[in-house]
């Protein structure tokens, strides 16, 4: 297969938010971006995939030679294919996709996050620094367009940790800073056994302002003279943060059910987002 039509398809079958918010791009930077989410993908997968932390510690090395070969070689991955006829037009740093690497590297090292110091790490490898690239991507004129994209992944992150939650305990993974929930009255087997007590529910209430807080800056950090390149966010925002309302609203019952967003109701947020610059 085509290396693009690969990642096309990779992306498709995803259903991702992400996918929607780059519906309406011009073709040489949907294709780009494209590449780059299904990079993302096959990495993730690596880990959600393999039950044998050996063998995903052996396919993540793989990928880190895939990366190289990206920058210094011939890869042999279509998707990895796709980001070397890439990476040269949209200014992407080779030591930025061997930090997404790192981020799911984590995930094989951890299962809990003792404090949000340790978490917000994570996050920055995995959604900050995909941000940072999908910036380059969109293009900009004003360097603090950075600072936003930064901000702008680390709310999609903390978005995504609130919406898996319990989708996360059944697979003995927990995001939430471990200290948040002692210090809300919450214990690890309430989550673990799905218990939604009082304290849950002001334990998530505080993670999803946490998660606006990042929105919030993100926002203010966005130069007005960038904005229109950098709708694709903006429309990825908007999904996101209807998806955070939509769980405050049915009450933070994230343990016992994953809160999605219908395909036609994200891409009519995607259009009427798009559309308003």
């Amino acid at each position: 297969m085509d290396p693009h039509a690969y990642c096309q398809s990779k992306a498709a079958a995803s259903g991702s938010s992400f996918y929607y918010s780059f519906l309406f791009l011009p073709e040489e930077r949907r294709r780009a971006i494209t590449a780059l989410y299904a990079f993302c993908r096959e990495v993730d997968d690596v880990v959600d995939e393999c039950s044998d932390s050996t063998v995903a510690q052996t396919k993540l090395a793989w990928w880190r030679k895939e990366v190289a070969a990206v920058f210094h070689g011939t890869p042999q991955h279509p998707v990895a294919c796709a980001l070397a006829e890439i990476a040269p037009r949209f200014n992407l740093a080779e030591n930025r996709l061997i930090e997404i690497i790192d981020g799911m590297q984590m995930d094989l090292e951890f299962s809990r996050y003792p404090d949000f110091d340790t978490l917000k790490l994570y996050c920055h490898r995995v959604a900050s620094v995909v941000g940072l690239l999908s910036a380059e991507i969109f293009g900009y004129q004003d360097r603090r367009t950075l600072d936003y994209a930064a901000d702008l992944g680390m709310a999609f992150q903390l978005t995504n940790i609130i919406r898996d939650v319990g989708e996360d305990a059944r697979r003995d993974r927990i995001y939430l800073p471990l200290d948040e929930i002692r210090w809300h009255g919450v214990c690890e087997p309430d989550i673990l056994q799905t218990r939604e007590t009082d304290s849950f529910r002001r334990l998530m209430e505080f993670q999803i302002e946490r998660a606006q807080g990042y929105y919030r800056d993100a926002f203010a950090k966005l130069p007005a003279n960038d904005r229109r390149a950098q709708r694709p966010g903006l429309v990825m925002a908007a999904i996101y943060q209807t998806t955070l309302d939509e769980i405050r609203r049915d009450g933070c019952h994230v343990l016992t059910r994953r809160t999605s967003l219908t395909p036609i109701r994200k891409l009519w947020i995607a259009w009427w987002t798009w559309i308003r610059g």
